[in-house]
């Protein structure tokens, strides 16, 4: 196939069946209203640029901006934009009540609407744009499905409020750890737009990206609102025609390889939990069986390098001026593909030649990391039978690393925030939450208003959290998420009893209750799930599709292979 045919293939379709009725001046009217030719139309590719614009959220405030850059490098390559935009829902706004339920459900939303608007215009090529959470991965898993050629370009991360510090010496350490509650509550707030400036699931997955090669260089972490970014912007717009030209698609990208150097840098920087649900989706489009145990593999020879909060002191701006997550590959290249390809059209072993790390008190040495093992782990045993997820790197305090206490049950998070805020949890235990998971729930919430209202007890020291639901990739301490089975599908923690002797060995790698097998079992006997009545008729359709959270809680699609 030539060139000019292969760049129009999809989009050649519009007009193919109907050129030679008087039908087809139906779609060329439409289409040239917008501003373009009919000579345009049958020359030049058409280009989506799938947007997460939102003014609900401060991390997609400013994409507009850069999605007119992607349409400037789309027309400079001789192609034919078209912006079209998605949901991008907001993890803060929707911490601690029922709209939490929403969130993680919204990742298949994104991911179907952008396959959607893709295919019912036969474009040829795209350009994604997203900061946040959900959106990042739901744009990759999109990529995965269309594999028509494709750049993501990330958001990139914001500046806290104070950021810059007191001093004009400043060197990167952020205000809001000061050891005052109240002093780091008045340091949080975002300054500027751009996903807020820790390795929460935001820069996370932004960094994922990368690391899959699915952005053109150094494209996660350039700051929100620099020209930087308008560039690199502009740029993906040109890179995506391109792509085209060259047949580079997502399948000739996002393979083994590139999971396996993602995995690689997300234990490296101490990246948040919920890529333990994330990569697994992500892995399910690309046709790959996710195996949990990846993260303890990596976890074991890779340490955690970056000194990045949660886990550290300095912030993802501080990332980018140490050299960005291109220093941080170069750091561990020794466990990464490098011939794996990139949509800069070059393998990541060429584009890291150039790479260093500029500040090693952010990027730290292989030798002096900040913490010996990578950062996610995966906890088994008879409480987590097919696994649940704990951010070491995150754990503070030695001493919590192996832990056992009595547990403290509840079956909502409200009822736990209620119990911890008035003091009605003794030091000592474990929290048990559980009835969150996919199913249970529904939608997996993150419990980021109990962890917070825990950090806030000064007389809670040690106390561990247990549950099915999600972290906040912001969450620190002895926290211990996406605990498989969940109790709503008949998982272990439905067995569980205040009182109960919760182990956790966290370097052992397993989580158990003291209790025998049969006696599990005879608990279970007597078992029923609670009654949990869904009125949303999303969530209804969530319920009844979603899988495990060890399995990425991805859609099961009957039928689907």
């Amino acid at each position: 196939m030539d060139q000019e045919n292969r760049v129009k293939k999809r989009s050649s379709q519009i007009f193919s069946v109907i050129k030679q009725t008087p039908f087809y001046f139906f779609p060329v009217g439409i289409i040239q209203a917008t501003g373009y030719s009919e000579k345009e139309l049958n020359t030049k590719p058409l280009v989506g640029v799938a947007n997460s614009y939102s003014e609900i959220n401060p991390g997609h405030m400013h994409l507009n901006w850069l999605a007119e850059a992607v349409k400037l490098g789309v027309i400079e390559a001789g192609g034919i934009p078209f912006i079209f935009n998605t949901v991008a829902p907001c993890d803060g706004f929707a911490n601690g009540h029922e709209g939490m339920k929403f969130i993680l459900p919204q990742r298949e939303i994104i991911a179907d609407s952008v396959e959607a608007m893709v295919e019912a215009h036969r474009l040829d090529a795209l350009v994604t744009i997203s900061s946040c959470d959900k959106i990042n991965p739901a744009m990759l898993m999109a990529a995965a499905r269309l594999d028509i050629p494709t750049v993501c370009v990330p958001g990139g991360p914001g500046m806290f409020e104070m950021e810059l510090g007191p001093q004009p010496s400043y060197k990167g350490i952020e205000n809001r750890f000061y050891d005052d509650w109240q002093d780091k509550l008045n340091c949080i707030s975002c300054a500027t737009y751009g996903a807020c400036s820790l390795l929460g699931t935001a820069n996370t997955t932004q960094c994922l990206m990368e690391a899959f090669g699915m952005t053109l260089p150094n494209a996660a972490t350039i700051p929100a609102m620099s020209i930087a970014k308008q560039q690199m912007a502009k740029e993906a717009g040109r890179r995506t025609v391109e792509l085209l030209k060259e047949d580079l698609r997502p399948s000739k990208i996002m393979t083994k390889d590139a999971l396996e150097n993602a995995l690689a840098v997300d234990v490296a920087i101490g990246g948040s939990t919920n890529s333990a649900i994330h990569l697994p989706a992500i892995a399910h489009e690309i046709g790959i069986d996710f195996d949990l145990e990846w993260f303890n593999d990596f976890s074991k020879k890779i340490p955690t390098l970056c000194n990045i909060s949660p886990s550290g002191q300095y912030s993802v701006v501080d990332l980018y001026r140490a050299g960005g997550i291109p220093a941080v590959m170069s750091s561990i290249k020794e466990w990464l593909h490098l011939d794996a390809m990139t949509v800069s059209g070059k393998p990541l072993g060429k584009l890291l030649k150039k790479a260093a790390v500029r500040d090693d008190r952010v990027i730290m040495p292989l030798d002096k990391p900040l913490f010996p093992e990578g950062g996610t782990v995966v906890l088994k045993g008879n409480l987590a039978p097919r696994g649940a997820v704990c951010k070491q790197s995150g754990i503070v305090h030695e001493n919590m690393r192996v832990f056992s206490g009595p547990a403290v049950v509840f079956d909502s998070e409200g009822d736990a925030i209620t119990a911890a805020a008035g003091g009605a949890v003794p030091d000592g235990s474990v929290i048990v939450v559980r009835y969150q998971g996919p199913k249970g729930a529904p939608g997996m919430p993150e419990l980021l208003a109990l962890t917070a209202t825990l950090m806030t007890r000064k007389d809670l020291n040690n106390i561990a959290l247990i549950t099915d639901a999600r972290f906040s990739g912001a969450s620190v301490g002895p926290v211990i998420g996406h605990v498989a089975p969940e109790a709503f599908a008949g998982g272990p923690l439905a067995a569980l009893e205040d009182g109960d002797t919760i182990k956790i060995d966290v370097p052992g790698r397993r989580l158990d209750v003291d209790l025998a097998d049969d006696v599990i079992r005879a608990r279970m006997k007597e078992w029923r799930p609670p009654s949990a009545e869904v009125t949303s008729k999303l969530l209804q359709k969530y319920r009844a599709l979603v899988t495990s959270a060890d399995r990425g809680c991805v859609h099961e699609v009957p039928g689907r292979p």
